[in-house]
């Protein structure tokens, strides 16, 4: 029987002769074409892989594409196709990304910890993103998006020190 996915609230069948173990991450971009999901190391060590598998950050190098059939998968694209979700307007507004690579990943982790806890402290940001790395090194401002994509959710507009 073949495999269907709930891919940003789209029910995409898959071929009949895909492997059940293929990992997510490359169904999503060889198959699906949803290409905003990066591979990092191939071993859910990086982050940039991320994507929310019923609302929760998951790493879709690591989990095969059987495990996912029948959960909600949200990718990058499907975060908020007009880019209007508040974690991707402050990483507009704050200029976070340096090269951009690692960004989908700590976009998509980032949202999943907003959606836990709106307001989170410096401990809390640190805590969740902990499993997202950035080469650049753009760890603060990372939480500063953060802080701003919160103040933005709660219908604030001040800037973020």
């Amino acid at each position: 029987m073949p495999l269907a996915l709930n891919v940003n609230g789209a029910v995409c069948p898959l071929p009949e002769d895909l492997d059940p173990s293929t990992p997510l991450l490359w169904v999503l971009r060889d198959t699906l074409g949803l290409v905003g999901t990066k591979y990092g190391c191939g071993q859910g060590l990086c982050g940039a892989c991320t994507v929310h598998l019923n609302g929760q950050p998951m790493r879709s190098c690591v989990l095969p594409v059987a495990a996912a059939a029948g959960s909600r998968i949200t990718t990058i694209e499907g975060l908020d196709p007009a880019g209007a979700h508040p974690v991707q307007k402050a990483w507009c507004e704050l200029d976070v990304p340096q090269c951009g690579y690692c960004q989908a990943g700590q976009i998509m982790s980032a949202a999943a910890l907003l959606a836990k806890n709106a307001a989170p402290d410096d401990a809390a940001i640190d805590a969740a993103m902990a499993g997202n790395l950035c080469r650049c090194g753009t760890y603060l401002r990372i939480r500063e998006g953060i802080k701003r994509a919160s103040a933005l959710a709660a219908g604030g507009k001040e800037a973020v020190s």
